[in-house]
């Protein structure tokens, strides 16, 4: 037994090292309390600081809009009160009169003097000027080419009001369309053109003295047709007929080139986090983007926040967040070392009176430690023994269950097929038709070979090795398939619709590919079982260098909680009997080692499961 002093003076030389240990725990502390609030303090803020921009930019999103629409509604109402006025009817009614003409030409003058529009005139049916508020100028001028494309643009729209380029100076106006009509048909459209500069200059300069939002007007074309952003001006926003922009007329002078966003993060409906690629920005910053429909002009308007200052003011509260975190850290750690230090004191008082019976206590509590550790490690050696038996035990009945439920699983079908065919063959051998005889037994010798290819291709999925695979026409696999169960498929009345392109190759050995077609369409025939609608389609469609092949049902589909567990082993959604749950495992790792996938996913009406293959070229001899 060590003697008194060896205890005081051997027990201090554990503390250094635990001190260290319990120091380094505790500034991995500090530094994580400092990352997390660094982290809830930079999320909180952003999200607080995205939330009051996107509600501050929705507010204005609604100004603007409303301030687009007020300013061209004041000239909504002129063509139909040009209609009504006596000048422009009698032109109307005597439109080769030349005294109507120049009565009809004062009178738009007066009008677009008055109203502040660009231009105003009228249009026969043939498209021949009528009048127009120019009368003023050189009747070259009247009739110049610019004149009769911008005539030729409100011939060719559908609609009575839209945007367009100034054909001058590449302007944005908008166009306000009448038809007069006499007797049913259209004998004249009246046309007020009016100029979209003077607000588009105001966003402009908003936008160079903000440099904070840029805004955006796209038509119904996804063509941008307002800006603040002169450079983003006639530049398409989505999806777009390039061949109706052109024909349309009313781009003529613009590029049409795209305006790319990349989608960086959907914060809510109508809003999210973009970044401008084509044309880029400087430093391409992000920006929220926010649209808002303006249906009256068949028109959306889209603002592009800056998000300099959500992003600063999160660096701010990150750090406010890290500072807390430290601050906090700090609490715990003098909290710690005053705890310590009251217990050593504690200790350093009544070390003295009781240091032998400390000792005599410590020896047999370390001796009782030691049995104790001594039989608890016995009791482990000897449980883990009883459970590496239990182990080898399960692992292989596993084995035995795989293999006796795969031979089960695979084979069954053409037994089944065998089983019809020697019936069919008794029959036809007692009608004494030897020739269809002869093709039922080939047909029993072929599947008998198959069995037996079945039998030696599970028994290389059991043990750990690389498929075989070569160009392999998939319709004759598709073919041999359907020919297997063409007996079941008939008596379930499955209509069975095969959209295989003739001469489509994959690369894979083709008694696995059939032994995947016969588990997907086995089980596309049990999910259809007890629907109106059979229809099994079966579909290759070549991309790139892989040939996607597609199994679709039109049974009911399989749950969505039922949906994650498809590919694990003896999970079925088929009754009790009827499944092992092996079929769809069988099949993925065959898939796999074809350099493949295999995916299931619901449709309209059941299930589509689908897997690709390496394209291949057959090799003719």
């Amino acid at each position: 037994m060590p003697s008194l002093e060896q205890t005081l003076t051997s027990a201090p030389t554990h503390r250094p090292r635990k001190r260290s240990v319990a120091t380094a725990a505790l500034g991995a502390l500090m530094l994580g309390l400092v990352v997390v609030g660094m982290s809830l303090g930079y999320a909180w803020s952003e999200r607080r600081g995205l939330a009051e921009l996107t509600s501050t930019t929705n507010k204005r999103l609604d100004l603007y809009a409303s301030a687009l629409e007020a300013e061209l509604a004041r000239y909504a109402y002129l063509p139909s009160l040009i209609a009504i006025d006596a000048n422009i009817v009698a032109l109307l009614e005597n439109p080769n009169s030349a005294q109507a003409r120049q009565r009809a030409n004062r009178t738009l003058a007066r009008m677009n003097v008055r109203a502040g529009s660009i231009q105003m005139y009228i249009i026969s049916a043939s498209d021949e000027l009528l009048a127009t508020s120019n009368s003023h100028l050189s009747p070259k001028e009247v009739d110049s080419l610019v004149a009769r494309a911008e005539r030729s643009r409100v011939a060719k729209s559908d609609k009575d009001t839209f945007f367009a380029a100034n054909l001058v100076d590449g302007t944005t106006d908008y166009y306000f369309a009448h038809g007069v009509s006499r007797s049913g048909a259209r004998v004249a459209q009246i046309v007020v053109k009016v100029s979209l500069v003077p607000l588009e200059v105001t966003w402009i300069d908003l936008g160079l003295r903000t440099q904070s939002e840029r805004l955006l007007v796209v038509d119904e074309n996804n063509v941008v047709v307002m800006s603040s952003v002169p450079s983003w001006k006639y530049r398409t926003l989505g999806a777009t007929d390039d061949a109706q922009l052109l024909t349309s007329g009313r781009y003529a002078r613009a590029a049409l080139l795209p305006l790319g966003f990349a989608p960086e993060n959907r914060i809510e409906e109508g809003a999210a986090i973009v970044r401008v690629i084509e044309p880029a920005e400087p430093g391409t910053p992000l920006r929220l983007a926010q649209e808002r429909a303006i249906v009256p002009l068949a028109a959306r308007l889209v603002v592009l926040s800056d998000l300099s200052d959500v992003r600063r003011n999160a660096r701010y509260a990150a750090w406010g967040g890290g500072a807390g975190g430290a601050a906090l850290g700090l609490l715990m750690l003098y909290l710690l070392y005053r705890r310590r230090a009251m217990r050593q004191l504690f200790h350093a008082r009544n070390a003295l009176q009781g240091a032998h019976d400390q000792l005599e206590r410590q020896v047999d509590e370390r001796t009782r430690q030691l049995q104790a550790a001594n039989d608890e490690l016995k009791r482990q050696i000897a449980q883990r023994l009883q459970t590496e038996d239990e182990l080898v035990q399960a692992g292989k009945m596993a084995v035995l269950g795989q293999m006796s439920a795969g031979i089960s699983h695979e084979i069954n079908q053409p037994l089944t097929a065998l089983r019809a065919l020697s019936r069919n063959t008794i029959k036809l051998f007692d009608g004494g038709r030897t020739q269809a005889v002869s093709d039922n037994l080939r047909s029993i010798d072929d599947m008998a070979e198959r069995m037996g290819r079945i039998v030696t291709q599970l028994k290389s999925f059991a043990r750990k090795g690389v498929a075989s695979s070569e160009a392999v026409d998939l319709a004759v696999a598709v073919h041999e398939v359907l020919l297997l169960l063409e007996h079941r498929l008939r008596t379930e009345r499955v209509a069975v619709v095969s959209e295989i392109p003739p001469g489509t190759q994959v690369r894979a050995d083709i008694t696995r590919l059939e032994q995947v077609l016969v588990n997907l369409v086995t089980n596309a025939i049990d999910a259809m079982a007890h629907t109106t609608t059979r229809v099994l389609r079966i579909s290759a469609v070549r991309r790139d260098n892989r040939v996607v092949v597609a199994v679709i049902d039109s049974g009911h589909g399989v749950k969505d909680t039922s949906m994650a567990r498809l590919f694990e082993p003896f999970f079925t959604t088929k009754p009790a009997g009827q499944g092992l749950g092996l079929g769809l495992v069988i099949s993925s790792k065959i898939v796999r080692e074809f350099g493949g996938t295999l995916r299931a996913s619901q449709v309209d009406e059941g299930m589509r499961f689908e897997f690709d293959l390496e394209a291949g070229e057959l090799i003719h001899v």
